[in-house]
């Protein structure tokens, strides 16, 4: 279950650190530069930072019932890791704009999260 935890962490990484860089290589001197003024964001880096922040209001919640499934002894590690690919879909479907099917992969990740609460309980 650690190595799920850990790569949840890697993906917040990938997804809110790189994948916006990435796609805003164009703009490499606002990149190095002080950021003064603003920097028109082309279509994949709104998507990609959109999905970083979705990911970063869920990831709290992920991580502390992982941890908390890791002290307490709980095998939820098939939900960690439904959890995990629903969100890497998520951020695909994002990129793509895909938006139902986004919507759907999200409300997944949600109840993989309800049900490895329930299995703390």
């Amino acid at each position: 279950m650690t190595y799920l935890i850990v790569m949840a962490l890697l993906l917040a990484f990938v997804q809110v650190g790189m994948l916006p860089l990435i796609f805003n290589l164009a703009n490499v001197n606002y990149l190095l530069g002080n950021r003064d003024e603003s920097n028109p964001d082309n279509v994949l880096v709104g998507r990609a930072k959109r999905a970083g922040s979705n990911l970063l209001e869920s990831l709290p919640i992920f991580l502390a019932l992982a941890i908390l499934s890791v002290v307490l002894k709980n095998d939820n590690s098939d939900l960690m890791l439904y959890w995990l690919v629903l969100r890497v879909a998520y951020a695909i479907s994002y990129l793509i704009g895909v938006a139902y099917l986004r919507t759907l992969l999200w409300g997944g990740s949600v109840v993989c999260m309800v049900m490895m609460a329930l299995a703390l309980l």
